[in-house]
């Protein structure tokens, strides 16, 4: 551990677009806000090769060069942006209390309020093929990429309610769509099987899995395997969506912080505030419904906002 323990006002975990935004609030508030980025800078946007749906990028940008737009902005504050992880929390139960943080197994911090921006890690199959194409035609996120297929086919993995909005947003856009299925059964909720099964240019093959996506650089086609008969099937396409469900990055929290069944941060009301006096969280660790940079950063905003008054409440 560290001979000296640091002070300070604000820290916010986590550099997405929710952790940026934040930042940017904070540092013009006087909080002196010091951010620790996680082992992924900039978080989930910086895998993904084109963003065009956030606002104020009229001919879209690249995923990384966005969220070093947002860095740069939260350093022309005054946000202190460290590359580091946090290992170890200790959270005051307590109003005006202090928080106690631990980074990389070493650092200790003392911080007033925290903000937790950590996000949501999207599940994929493992698949190398899979792995090397990510931002060449594999997505988890339809609603981020599905323009960009505009009028071809595409396939969409997953059983659940997610995949099933996903595949009937794409349908809209796309020529066709194919739902593979790994069981002989949708588990999406009934109202959503009819969506579905209503929507002519979605074909839904069941007791079907991806054995292969094919492309070299870009993707062609996948190579569907069937868990019955083992009969293999080339689908040509150019997309996969990957639609098999989020791992919100709240490991850390277990036990501290209230979380719901499958690890999402629970924030009171329409604010950002959790369970702890001057915790917050913003972005996808606490949004499973919208996902988006543009909600994220919202949340952002709101986090900055929360903790500014948090503080003017002590004084």
């Amino acid at each position: 551990m560290s001979d000296t323990i640091e002070k300070i006002k604000c820290l916010i975990i986590g550099s997405g677009p929710a952790g940026y935004t934040a930042a940017i609030y904070a540092a013009r508030a006087d909080m002196k806000p010091v951010m620790y980025t996680g082992m992924q800078m900039g978080g989930q946007l910086t895998t993904t090769t084109e963003v065009d749906n956030f606002p104020g990028y009229a001919e879209g940008t690249d995923g990384t060069a966005m969220m070093e737009d947002l860095k740069k902005q939260a350093e022309r504050f005054g946000t202190e942006v460290r590359f580091g992880l946090v290992t170890k929390v200790d959270l005051s139960e307590e109003v005006g209390g202090v928080h106690k943080i631990i980074v990389d197994e070493s650092k200790e911090i003392e911080a007033e309020t925290v903000i937790i921006s950590t996000g949501a890690t999207a599940k994929y199959l493992g698949l190398e093929s899979e792995q090397r194409l990510i931002g060449g035609g594999v997505s988890a996120c339809a609603t981020c990429d599905g323009f960009f297929y505009k009028g071809q086919d595409v396939v969409v993995v997953g059983a659940g309610d997610t995949a099933a909005e996903e595949a009937t947003y794409l349908a809209n856009i796309c020529n066709k769509v194919t739902m593979l299925v790994r069981k002989d059964f949708m588990r999406a909720s009934k109202a959503m099987q009819h969506r579905v099964n209503k929507t002519e240019n979605i074909e839904v093959l069941y007791n079907t899995e991806i054995d292969e996506v094919i492309g070299d650089n870009v993707v062609e086609g996948v190579r569907a395997i069937n868990n019955q008969t083992k009969e293999t099937t080339d689908i040509s396409v150019t997309g996969v969506f990957i639609a098999i469900g989020h791992k919100p990055n709240s490991d850390l929290f277990k036990g501290v912080l209230d979380m719901d069944e499958t690890g999402y941060l629970i924030t009171k009301g329409k604010s950002t505030k959790t369970n702890l006096p001057g915790v917050f969280a913003a972005g996808d660790i606490q949004d499973k419904e919208y996902r988006q940079a543009v909600t994220a950063a919202g949340t952002g905003c709101m986090a900055a906002l929360d903790a500014e008054r948090y503080l003017g409440a002590l004084e």
